[in-house]
């Protein structure tokens, strides 16, 4: 079974504890396939993603987006201890620049 126009997002690493491959899906975090390649735990993962969603449909639950077709605006919210922001505050005085500059170059890294 495979998903038509899958737009999830995997992952294939390596398990060391397992000693083989795993294959994630970022939007099904609690889902995994381990494999003794990386092709196989690919296809394992995107097999499993199909049964589940499969599953869920059936089930009536909502399935995840994919983050690939999510809209993101680019901003969000980061909360820092006050004392953080203060300092941030200052270097961006002493740059010339807006905390929202520094924090997109140091996130952008």
């Amino acid at each position: 079974m495979t998903l038509k126009n899958d737009h999830y997002t995997y992952r294939v690493t390596w398990s060391a504890d397992d000693n083989e491959y795993v294959g994630l899906c970022a939007e099904f975090p609690s889902l995994s396939w381990l494999a003794k390649t990386p092709e196989s735990a690919l296809k394992g993962a995107r097999k499993l993603v199909a049964e589940v969603i499969d599953d869920m449909k059936s089930g009536g639950e909502a399935i995840p987006v994919p983050i690939a077709n999510r809209r993101f605006s680019g901003k969000f919210m980061v909360r820092v201890l006050p004392e953080v922001h203060k300092d941030l505050a200052i270097k961006a005085a002493e740059e010339g620049g807006s905390l929202n500059r520094i924090a997109a170059v140091k996130l952008g890294k």
